[in-house]
């Protein structure tokens, strides 16, 4: 049993470190100005329209949802417990800098990562990344920079229209029930955004894009040539993203607070 338990260990720990020295590795790309050319821009600009285009209206009519929902439970609550001068602190500091977000990155990961990792995966399974290596075209600048930079655009375009969205049913039930006039409304809001808070949201959301992408890529690439090993690839590689998630806004949590 104890063996067991180590080698498990030793296997996440290996698997952790890993995705770490390959992420590293992929960074590099992402900031090197000499790994792009006119075939990463067009493939980004296609991507960039398949995941934060066509997915504005699902989108919208979800954030408007949650947004009303959420601003609707939120200021009740302020309102129940006189609390109210407190607004902008929590809008600011909970919805905008965390529910936002997170909420983006969710719907982007559900839609979005599985579909690269299956992508990959069944690349991998007909060998046409061998095919790719054969004609000496460079897979990382071709197919995989591309997705990593539309998932990292798109999260950060994505969570200001949903922060938007939040902000405006804001503006309705603090008008509803607090009375509180347009003005009000901003000068609370600007006296609660914080300089510190806007760039640990805008790493925040970058690093979002760039795992919900960068995992399931690296999943599909780990896939063997079995048709089989596709399904599970992909339930890997989503399991792998959620952690991702989870990590990063515990990590983010910390470093607001210190």
């Amino acid at each position: 049993m104890i063996e067991s338990i180590g080698n498990r260990t030793i296997s996440i720990v290996l698997s952790f470190l890993d995705i770490c020295m390959s992420a590293v590795i992929t960074l590099s790309m992402v900031f090197n100005k000499k790994t792009y050319n006119s075939a990463t821009f067009s493939v980004l600009i296609h991507q960039i329209y398949y995941t934060a285009v066509e997915i504005l209206p699902l989108f919208i009519a979800v954030s408007v949802f949650l947004g009303t929902l959420t601003m609707g439970i939120l200021f009740q609550t302020l309102k129940q417990f006189g609390l109210d001068q407190y607004l902008g602190n929590i809008l600011v500091g909970f919805a905008i800098t965390e529910l936002s977000p997170f909420v983006t990155v969710l719907l982007l990961a559900l839609r979005s990562s599985s579909a690269i990792n299956t992508e990959i995966a069944v690349m991998k399974v007909n060998r046409e990344l061998d095919t790719l290596k054969a004609f000496q075209i460079d897979a990382g600048r071709y197919l995989f920079l591309p997705r990593i930079l539309n998932g990292m655009i798109s999260l950060v375009l994505l969570n200001g229209l949903f922060s938007i969205i939040l902000i405006t049913s804001g503006l309705l039930f603090s008008q509803l029930l607090f009375g509180m006039g347009l003005n009000t409304y901003s000068r609370l809001l600007a006296n609660s955004v914080h300089l510190s808070d806007s760039i640990i949201l805008a790493i925040k959301c970058m690093t979002f894009g760039f795992f919900i992408t960068f995992i399931p890529i690296l999943s599909g690439l780990r896939t063997s040539y079995d048709l089989t090993s596709i399904p599970v690839s992909v339930l890997h590689g989503m399991i792998r993203v959620f952690i991702a998630i989870i990590s990063i806004e515990v990590l983010s949590l910390i470093a607001r607070f210190f």
